[in-house]
């Protein structure tokens, strides 16, 4: 039997749809909202308004890119949470109206064991048991994964999240947002030269409220001394920012890898296209001995293949989802 599922991501600022066959995706494509670059951030009524706006015609490029018709699908998957409630409703919404008008199942799915299993869209695979460590926007965890949808929360961050310490710095040092891309760019031809607090938490959770801090009194200081500061050492600012989180991201994940003795490892999320997280990460393997896998750059965002991939998996133990289930804002990835 072939098994087709589309698949609905709108837990934030993108829109996105796939199809997935028989484990294969056969297309995924996303929408990226640019009305939040003005801002500065992304503005949940926007978002919510974007979202409305594209899944229609979203819905039908995606169908005409797969060659896929509605009545050949057999389940549709969306995110049920976390995320912003407007955004997960829309999404919620509408894959709610196609499972009932279509008559096939609906499969609602964790967006964080969705950046998970992303690691499991193409080969090479890792082995299980393996580490993930997702870093994203919203959500930095490390994440013991036993097989697929049984996993145990190891540590997760306290205030703010890896992405987001990048995206609110680029902004103190006047980045287009999102900063994170913009200042991984910058740092590759600058120099760490600048210290910033590494912190260490114990339980393997991460802090990153502490470099944020740290970062804008520094910048109002050197700033109170020489207007031009930043633009004069800007490469240097984003490379002595992007060592530090790396290295707070780093320090736990060795510590877990050595408590329970697993090399191979998982990095999922929008941070996992970070350039300088991938060169520090082929550092550790070569010093641990380490399995380190990425998912390609288009599962690294928010996509909707990632949450097909879930769903296939679900579907395949018929473990599908009542239509009376709502979007759920707080969503933890709690021992799976």
């Amino acid at each position: 039997m072939s098994i087709k599922i589309l698949g609905i991501e709108s837990s934030c600022d993108d829109s996105s749809m796939a199809i997935l066959e028989n484990g294969h995706i056969l297309t995924n494509l996303t929408y990226t909202q640019k009305i939040h670059e003005k801002y500065g951030g992304v503005v949940p009524e926007w978002a919510s308004r974007k979202h409305m706006e594209a899944i229609i015609p979203l819905l039908n490029e995606t169908l005409e890119a797969a060659s896929v018709r509605l009545e050949d699908l057999n389940a549709i998957a969306v995110t049920q949470g976390p995320g912003l409630m407007g955004s997960l409703m829309v999404g919620i919404g509408f894959a709610k109206g196609l499972s009932l008008g279509l008559n096939i199942p609906l499969i609602a799915v964790n967006h964080l064991e969705a950046h998970i299993t992303s690691l499991m869209i193409d080969d090479p695979k890792p082995e299980f048991p393996f580490l993930c460590l997702t870093i994203s926007g919203g959500h930095t965890q490390l994440v013991l994964v036993y097989d697929i949808g049984q996993m145990e929360l190891l540590g997760t961050t306290i205030d703010d999240a890896a992405g987001e310490a990048f995206d609110k710095i680029g902004k103190h040092l006047g980045l287009p947002f999102p900063g994170g891309p913009y200042l991984d760019k910058l740092a590759r031809t600058g120099k760490p030269i600048y210290k910033f607090p590494i912190t260490k938490l114990d339980n393997y959770n991460y802090s990153f409220s502490g470099i944020k801090t740290s970062v804008l009194y520094f910048l109002r200081k050197k700033l109170a001394e020489n207007p031009n500061f930043i633009q004069e050492n800007l490469e240097d600012l984003c490379a002595s920012v992007q060592h530090t989180i790396i290295e707070i991201l780093c320090i736990q994940l060795i510590e877990v890898s050595k408590k329970y003795k697993i090399k191979n490892i998982g990095i999922a999320g929008g941070v996992s296209a970070n350039s300088g997280l991938r060169n520090k990460l082929q550092e550790l393997q070569m010093e641990y001995g380490w399995n380190v896998y990425f998912p390609q750059f288009q599962y690294c965002t928010d996509n909707a293949a990632m949450i097909a991939m879930v769903a296939y998996f679900k579907f395949i133990k018929n473990e599908f989802s009542k239509d009376n289930f709502e979007a759920m804002a707080r969503y933890p990835l709690v021992n799976l």
